[in-house]
């Protein structure tokens, strides 16, 4: 409601009432606007954009970007303060909670540099390549935009983004659709390409002319994952996107150059493939860790938009396989608050011990991606015996890790 009386003026009174009425100026973002990267605090006011007042009226949910996919719908509540250090008296000191950003953030992908933790995901929250950034790792600032242009070849579709630091800077490998690459049933193919940015926070910029990587005759590639070997050679991992086709998925692997921009030799299939009951239709997002000469690659499998999404692994005493799948799979399915977690990476703390992040569905909202979120959690994950275990999902304090440069 608008208030308007050409050529009569209203008693100053009035028109203080009228305006009152009205529920006051707005402050709506426009199109344009960026949130501001505020830390994800119990107290933290509405997302506005940097340098505004939030002037939004007691009880309004936040508001968000629009016409994005995975956009957080009108009343789902602000992120709060899960996740962090001390955030409730029900949390002692030095513990956490999960999950550690309770917004829409799903297949994340974290590194470590100087001290801060930078966290990728999954399109959403009206970015294209969702950016988050940790001291702690378990206290996250709201997520921002760290890819602002797709290549023109590429008309969106944008997934499953993991950052490695080369000589060519920082190097986000991620998957997004090919106009013209046609898959098996004559759909635009999903593609693997990459961007470089000089600073993790980005903005990272694309520069190829076409995919980097992509197999149309097997569905199209996606899931990129980037691995450096005991001795220093760096490899790229991905899987082919069959499910969208009716064809066998698999993981895939080959040797890239020392800066990341270039494929050498030629593609091996790691021996991994759908075909366990538990993993249905799909295996995907793989993830390679080395321990004690014996070479892990967890992954992700079955439905990502139902309870049954989970997360196994499998073992090979060389890189490139072939990797034999752990008879004690999936390592980590759906309990307590979460939901068809999966989309994982590790990482290392600065005490050596190793963790998990992944995503996970609001319980009672699995699929739901207009009410519903996958929000980044964070495990303990133990290597023993050969065996890894994933000490989660867990809902109820535990342990905080120890950062890079935080007190010992």
């Amino acid at each position: 409601m608008h208030i308007r009386s050409p050529g009569v003026r209203l008693p100053a009174l009035l028109l203080a009432l009228a305006l009152a009425a009205c529920g006051g100026p707005s402050a709506s973002p426009g199109p344009g606007d960026t949130p501001a990267a505020t830390p994800v605090q119990g107290q933290t006011p509405a997302i506005t954009p940097a340098g505004t007042a939030d002037q939004t009226p007691a009880g309004t949910p936040a508001q968000t970007p629009t016409g994005t996919p995975d956009q957080t719908p009108a009343g789902t509540p602000d992120a709060t303060a899960a996740g962090t250090p001390d955030a409730s008296p029900d949390v002692p000191e030095g513990h956490f909670v999960n999950p550690v950003l309770p917004v829409n953030f799903p297949d994340p992908h974290v590194i470590e540099v100087d001290g801060t933790y930078y966290a990728y995901a999954t399109q959403g929250l009206g970015f294209k390549i969702q950016m988050s950034s940790s001291t702690d790792m378990v206290t996250w600032e709201r997520p921002r935009e760290a890819l602002p242009r797709l290549p023109l070849w590429s008309p969106g579709d944008v997934w499953a983004p993991e950052v490695a630091e080369t000589s060519a800077g920082f190097v986000m490998y991620y998957t997004l659709r090919a106009s013209g690459v046609r898959r098996p049933d004559g759909m635009n193919s999903q593609c693997i390409s990459y961007a470089i940015a000089d600073d993790p926070a980005g903005p990272f910029v694309d520069p190829n002319e076409e995919p980097f990587v992509c197999q149309p005759d097997l569905g199209g590639s996606i899931d990129a994952h980037h691995f450096v070997d005991e001795d220093g050679t760096p490899y790229l991992v991905w899987k082919n996107d069959g499910n969208c086709c009716s064809i066998s998925t698999r993981m895939w692997i080959q040797e890239l150059s020392e800066d990341g921009t270039e494929l050498l030799g030629e593609p091996v299939d790691m021996g991994v493939r759908n075909d366990k009951p538990w993993e249905a239709h799909v295996i995907e997002a793989p993830t390679v860790l080395l321990v004690d000469g014996t070479y892990f690659l967890f992954y992700s499998a079955h439905d990502y938009n139902s309870e049954h999404y989970a997360v196994g692994y499998a073992t090979s005493d060389t890189v490139t396989g072939p990797y034999a799948e752990a008879e004690e799979n999936p390592i980590l399915t759906s309990d307590g608050s979460a939901a068809g977690p999966g989309g994982q990476a590790v990482i290392t703390d600065a005490n050596g011990d190793l963790w998990v992040y992944y995503h996970a569905w609001d319980a009672g909202r699995i699929g739901d991606h207009r009410g519903g979120a996958r929000s980044m959690w964070l495990d303990e994950l133990i290597i023993e015996d050969g065996r890894a275990i994933i000490d989660g999902p867990d809902d109820g304090p535990q342990p905080a890790p120890q950062p890079v440069g935080g007190d010992t």
